[in-house]
Parts: C-alpha cells; structure tokens; sequence
C-alpha cells in the first residue's frame, strides 16, 4: 500500500507517490485529504472568529508549527489577510519532568503584537489524553493574556484524560491504546500522511507523562499521538 502527497510547492497540488507504509500499518488519510481538512478548518476559523482579523496561530512543536503555517495560507488566500503564525514550546510545562529523559527545548516564537485581546488558536497534530494542551495553556499563560483561546488539531483519537476539547478538528479517529496515530508531513518527513498502526513496546515516558501497559512510546521522528 502507498501513500500520496502534494507536489512540493503546492498544497493543493496533484498527488504523487510516497513511501510505502510499514507491515501492519494503514494509511486514514493521504496528502490529498489532509488537504481538504486543513481547508475545511481554515474556513471554520475564519467563520467562528469573523474573518479571523484578530486571530493568532500558534503551532505546538514539532508537526503543529508546519500545520499552523499551512492554515494561515489557507487563510490568506480566502480573506486576503496576513495571520500572525508563531511556535509554543511546552517542554518546561510539561506534567512528567521528574520522570521523563531530558529533552532538548524548542523554540516558542510569538509574533509582533503579541497576544494580548487576540484570538489564539493552538494547532497540533493529534489530540489525545490532552495533557500536552494543557501545558500549552499553562505556558500561554505566560506569555501574554488572549481574549480567547481554541484548538485546532489534525487528528482527534480521543482517550481523553482532562476535560479538553478542540474546536476544529480535521478527522475523529476512533482508536484503541494498543495502536498508534503517526503524522507525517512534507516538513518534516517528506510526505504527507496519518498512519494507524500497532503500539511499539513502551521503552520510557510519552510526552504526556508515564506509560500505561500498552499505551503509545514516546514521540521521537513521527508522532505517536499523545498529545
């Protein structure tokens, strides 16, 4: 089986052929789809906010700063406005320091302005227990003081552990916790893709706090779904 991706250099482009996907792992979306479902959530944003003039993007490292940049496109293009886009790093937020290996920070960039009376929006890949959001809202905390925040993912696969909920979301994606949802991007990983496929044996902590028998490894090249 193989996955398609748009040719380099437009988002909307034609597909074309990408790798093939390992032994027990399926494709649920190709280039094309995720595509459509960054239009639809683009057109979404732009009709809860009013014409988004006063909305902020904000991507989560390290799949949601390319998926902000691409809504913020999408968003251009329909309104003809220039959206602030900017990255929020949680690493120091993060609820499993004690525990968790050390890992490198990455980078929080706000945009010229800042965050004061704007509407944020967080953009990440995939929605899960929901505490890599809350140490998102945590860290937004200090850095400014948004008239409103909302949440923007690619893929919710729910098990939610805290009462969060995104207000845009590109597909629902009914798992179990002995599989795992990895996005790929052209960014990062040279095509685009969302891959369902079995867990890996726990080796540590996931990036939202200790593993449960069976639950996704941590995130390390591609996304295991826990945020």
């Amino acid at each position: 089986m193989r996955v398609q991706k748009p040719t380099k250099g437009d988002a909307e482009g034609v597909a074309d052929p990408s790798p093939e996907v390992p032994d027990g792992t399926r494709a649920v979306l190709d280039g094309n789809e995720i595509n459509r479902a960054l239009t639809r959530i683009a057109h979404e944003v732009l009709e809860r906010t009013k014409g988004g003039e006063d909305v902020t993007l904000l991507g989560i490292p390290s799949r949601g700063v390319p998926l902000a940049r691409r809504l913020a496109q999408r968003i251009g293009r329909v309104e003809d406005l220039s959206v602030p886009v900017g990255s929020l790093d949680i690493t120091m937020y993060r609820d499993d320091l004690r525990s968790a290996p050390v890992r490198a920070l990455g980078r929080t960039e706000i945009p010229g302005g800042g965050l004061d009376d704007r509407v944020v929006v967080l953009v990440d890949d995939v929605l899960f227990s929901g505490r890599t959001v809350r140490a998102a809202l945590d860290a937004l905390g200090d850095l400014g003081r948004p008239r409103a925040v909302q949440l923007a993912v690619l893929v919710d696969r729910g098990h939610r552990e805290l009462p969060i909920r995104a207000d845009y979301v590109g597909k629902n994606l009914p798992t179990s916790l002995r599989e795992n949802v990895t996005v790929r991007l052209e960014e990062t990983d040279g095509h685009d893709a969302v891959l369902l496929g079995p867990s890996r044996p726990p080796s540590g902590p996931s990036r939202d706090g200790a593993l449960r028998p069976g639950a996704p490894g941590p995130r390390s090249g591609s996304t295991e779904g826990s945020a």
